[in-house]
């Protein structure tokens, strides 16, 4: 494995995936559909645990020796990365839910 390939981490890359699909939400007058926004934290999730399955393939590839460390640590790296995401963004959706809750009508 090159080094270069460590680079391959991006969280603009991420970041900008999100957007799009917060983009892509919006219709034309303006209001977002929770349908899609559902759908992109559901790809999210999905995302994350294959990026898990991907760093426990490459620990049990590493106990077996069949890899290298640095493999061990860019898949770790990365679902550890997109976990930490993920739960950010749970955080912010409960605190948005709980501010409704707590609205007076």
């Amino acid at each position: 494995m090159a080094i270069s390939s460590i680079g391959s981490i991006d969280l603009g890359n991420a970041i900008k995936n999100i957007d799009s699909s917060i983009s892509e939400a919006v219709n034309d007058t303006g209001k977002t559909s929770f349908e899609s926004i559902f759908d992109s934290a559901v790809n999210m999730i999905k995302e994350t645990e294959e990026l898990t399955n991907k760093a426990e393939e490459e620990e049990m590839k590493y106990a077996l020796g069949y890899d290298n460390t640095l493999e061990l640590l860019v898949a770790q790296n990365k679902a550890n990365t997109s976990l930490s995401f993920v739960v950010a963004v749970r955080d912010k959706v409960l605190d948005a839910y709980s501010e409704i809750m707590n609205m007076q009508f």
